[in-house]
């Protein structure tokens, strides 16, 4: 049986972690070098850094932040933001990165993702799928939720899964900050109509929460604001994840 990962995001601008609600009202958060090594410490999974204003601000994802993450990072590290074309993805993978992830420019170009892993492989490319509920659907937000597209989004994961990449990062705009706990109806849709990997995104408060999303079908569970205000610690969520039955790496 395939362990869960437990994944903290880092949401970078200006080379500082900032963190808000839907995606908007910004805060400062602290360090990125220093937080990802906390958190590996207390021992994630996985540390994924996205650059918030990268692709609105139209210019490429900050390298030096990647770069000085890595230094002394040995987890695996996801790096989203800017990401354009095949040299972005290089340029990102140079620096550090181990997987990057792909949102607007997938949806403004789907062939990018399958160049991506037949350039890259299906093991390092992720897209990232930021959806809002729009009455009778989910539906396909970009550049950092400011647009709804008129994209299902259950429709998009299945595109996306043919296209070769090889994992999903699905945030629920709706859930984004709010503490609500993650959005299980779309997990379950999103996991019935894949069969790659799921990382669930938007709205952990608790351990429960993060166990919730894993009953629904997640196969990773992404959160940000429990952890950077010290409301709970990765090693204490995986100690009450293997008490309730889920398979954690330890």
């Amino acid at each position: 049986m395939v362990t869960k990962r437990i994944i903290p995001c880092l949401d970078c601008r200006d080379g500082r972690v900032v963190k808000g609600v839907n995606f908007q009202g910004l805060k400062d958060a602290g360090s990125p070098v220093e937080l990802s090594l906390r958190y590996q410490d207390e021992g994630a999974d996985e540390i994924v850094i996205l650059d918030v204003g990268a692709t609105v601000e139209g210019r490429q994802n900050q390298l030096d932040t990647i770069r000085a993450v890595r230094v002394d990072l040995a987890i695996p590290l996801t790096v989203g933001g800017g990401v354009r074309e095949l040299r972005d993805i290089e340029a990102l993978l140079d620096a550090g990165a181990d997987k990057v992830s792909i949102n607007t420019a997938g949806v403004d170009r789907p062939e990018l993702i399958r160049e991506a892993t037949e350039a890259f492989g299906a093991q390092c490319t992720v897209v990232a799928i930021d959806t809002k509920w729009t009455g009778d659907r989910w539906s396909v937000l970009t550049r950092a939720g400011r647009d709804v597209r008129d994209i299902d989004t259950l429709q998009w994961c299945e595109e996306v899964a043919r296209l070769g990449a090889g994992e999903i990062l699905l945030t629920s705009f709706d859930r984004d900050g709010t503490k609500e706990g993650y959005d299980l109806k779309l997990l379950r849709a999103a996991s019935g109509a894949v069969q790659i990997p799921i990382i669930a995104s938007g709205g952990a408060k608790t351990a429960d929460d993060l166990y919730d999303a894993f009953k629904a079908g997640a196969n990773a569970a992404l959160a940000a604001s429990i952890f950077h205000y010290d409301n709970l610690h990765i090693s204490d969520i995986k100690a009450h994840l293997a008490g309730k039955g889920i398979r954690v790496r330890q």
